[in-house]
């Protein structure tokens, strides 16, 4: 099946990333959510990275190259300093030393003290691997105009689920709704609300966005309303 494909940031991402990571195995992942990120139009993209097989570098490849697009700010955390070494290589090999595509941030710390000081996440993609993903979760400050967060590699998790999703949100946030896309190792996305100052305004409804993506190596399309 041929897709055409409308000349938008989502379209324009996800071609970015699948020339970036062409020769990146399982980078169905990363083109996905980097298409998500361009159709979402975020302002402050976080993730998180685990080292190892599997490690997913060609996710942050694909966010960095959203944020580019997006003129977003991205954040990577990692847990330590070794990792941050790891990680800083990974993509260096990937993008090369001077690329045009913006690096991430690098954090490193405890999930509670880092979050507490990332304010407006409107984007967010973590490593279910990571033994603290609940936490950045849970004390993740979010924007004031909702959020797309995503769970990735899910199948490393026994039992992890959409339904899952308000156990380890904090308990102010209303999810609007859920998926999960059999895609690599599983990915969860969740789209929370925006917050309201005002609990009796009314808001008009943003007209639907919708991406359309294909896995190369199952070749199933799926197409995402925003």
């Amino acid at each position: 099946m041929k897709l055409i494909w409308c000349p938008d940031t989502a379209s324009i991402s996800y071609i970015d990333t699948v020339k970036s990571c062409e020769n990146i195995q399982e980078s169905s992942v990363a083109e996905l959510i980097s298409a998500m990120a361009g159709g979402w139009k975020p302002q402050f993209i976080v993730e998180t990275w685990y080292p190892g097989p599997g490690g997913g570098i060609s996710t942050s490849v694909g966010l960095s190259i959203a944020s580019r697009h997006t003129s977003a700010r991205h954040v990577c955390i990692v847990s330590d300093e070794q990792t941050r070494i790891e990680y800083t290589e990974a993509m260096q090999k990937v993008l090369g030393v001077s690329a045009s595509t913006p690096f991430p941030e690098i954090i490193v710390g405890e999930a509670e003290q880092l979050m507490n000081g990332l304010v407006g996440v409107d984007f967010m993609v973590v490593d279910c691997r990571c033994k603290d993903f609940s936490k950045i979760l849970r004390f993740a400050k979010l924007s004031q105009r909702g959020a797309v967060l995503i769970c990735k590699n899910v199948t490393s998790r026994s039992n992890f689920g959409v339904f899952r999703w308000r156990n380890v949100l904090n308990c102010g946030s209303r999810v609007v709704r859920t998926a999960y896309l059999p895609v690599g190792k599983g990915v969860d996305i969740a789209h929370v609300a925006a917050s309201s100052s005002n609990p009796n305004s009314s808001t008009k409804a943003s007209p639907s966005r919708w991406v359309r993506y294909i896995d190369h190596q199952s070749g199933e399309e799926y197409i995402l309303r925003k």
